[in-house]
């Protein structure tokens, strides 16, 4: 069977639906559902947590926790509520000024993944390096990396402490299409050779077989014969490296075949799949993976790719976001290969569940 009737067989091609509908009609996973569960008041205190941070007494004035700000950070019952909810993490001064601050646990916990950043700088340049040599023109918008400089692990002064400090790898230069930004470089970018998660685990693996990507599909889905002739199918397509820019094809028009589409698809999974590999928790916001799509030259909607590949993907959407899963990297919620800064960020997930158990009302 020749490639082209192979590609005729594809069966990840959705029906004319609208986007939210194919969000609604995907199927869920209970265990990664109850994963962001746990994560909500995590991922609602950060932005607060940030503030705090950046004050140069690590504490906020009482009066600055305005509706404005209980509007901004999405606080439902107002920040007062939300802070005396996790007195293991924030607490109120009994003095004047009254202020807020973080606990002692909370500050250490904080402390030891930016230490853990910090320590792990080399790690940190090869990230930045991959997920610029993605790019069509390894190069990048300085933006894009802040967006998603947590997700990789980076310090929050990665600009001055990775890049800077690396100027043999990265170059620094003035966006021509948006005044006061600059774009990131490699130096020498179109020479180096860099190797896919997926190429490095084949290897490790001594996989023969043309099945590229590991499949992990929900338990509640039911793989029919049909379908699974269909992703053997689509994975017997030839792979590509995300770092091989010779196979980037744009098509500069909305019809194209159904075999040129095939390939331009396995090539968005295997960057995609790329980027989530590079992040700690191999996990990350669609928006903020979305601003990558042109830069790689992905023609596809983003979302819609993750929801096409359940077996690969997991997209949840808790905590009032669009967050994608890699599935390989997890094993009943928690990460198979965990690093530091994933098991910090852990325990600052489960200081923040215990709430007021065992306390009570004296931090009142």
């Amino acid at each position: 069977m020749t490639s082209r009737q192979l590609a005729s067989r594809l069966l990840l091609h959705r029906h004319k639906t609208t986007s939210a509908q194919y969000v609604a009609e995907r199927h869920r996973d209970a265990t990664f559902e109850k994963l962001m569960e746990t994560y909500k008041p995590y991922l609602k205190a950060l932005p607060l947590i940030d503030l705090i941070l950046s004050s140069p007494e690590h504490t906020l004035p009482l009066h600055f926790l305005s509706p404005s700000l209980s509007q901004r950070f999405h606080f439902n019952r107002g920040p007062l509520h939300f802070i005396r909810s996790f007195p293991r993490v924030f607490y109120i001064s009994h003095c004047k000024p009254t202020v807020v601050g973080l606990t002692e646990e909370a500050e250490s916990l904080l402390s030891a993944e930016a230490e853990a950043g910090k320590e792990d700088s080399e790690s940190a340049t090869c990230r930045i390096e991959k997920l610029v040599a993605m790019s069509l023109t390894r190069s990048l918008p300085l933006r894009a990396i802040f967006r998603v400089w947590r997700e990789l692990g980076l310090p929050d002064d990665f600009e001055q402490s990775v890049m800077h400090r690396n100027v043999h790898v990265f170059t620094l230069v003035d966006n021509p299409s948006e005044p006061n930004t600059h774009i990131i470089k490699l130096v020498d970018g179109s020479e180096k050779i860099f190797v896919s998660s997926i190429e490095s685990w084949r290897k490790s693996q001594q996989k023969d077989s043309n099945f590229e990507f590991k499949l992990q599909f929900p338990p509640c889905m039911k793989l029919k014969k049909k379908y699974r002739a269909k992703i053997k199918a689509w994975q017997e397509l030839p792979y590509t490296s995300p770092y091989d820019l010779n196979t980037a094809t744009s098509t500069g028009t909305s019809k194209v075949s159904k075999f040129s589409r095939a390939k331009m698809e396995k090539r968005a999974v295997g960057i995609m799949h790329e980027i989530l590999s590079l992040t700690v928790e191999k996990k990350v916001e669609v928006e903020k993976i979305s601003h990558f799509r042109k830069w790689c030259g992905i023609e596809l909607n983003i979302r819609d790719l993750f929801l096409d590949h359940p077996g690969i993907f997991y997209l949840s959407t808790k905590a009032y976001r669009h967050t994608v899963f890699l599935r390989e990297a997890y094993d009943k919620g928690r990460l198979i290969e965990p690093n530091p800064i994933y098991e910090t960020r852990r325990k600052m997930v489960d200081l923040m569940l215990l709430r007021r158990h065992e306390i009570g009302d004296e931090s009142e």
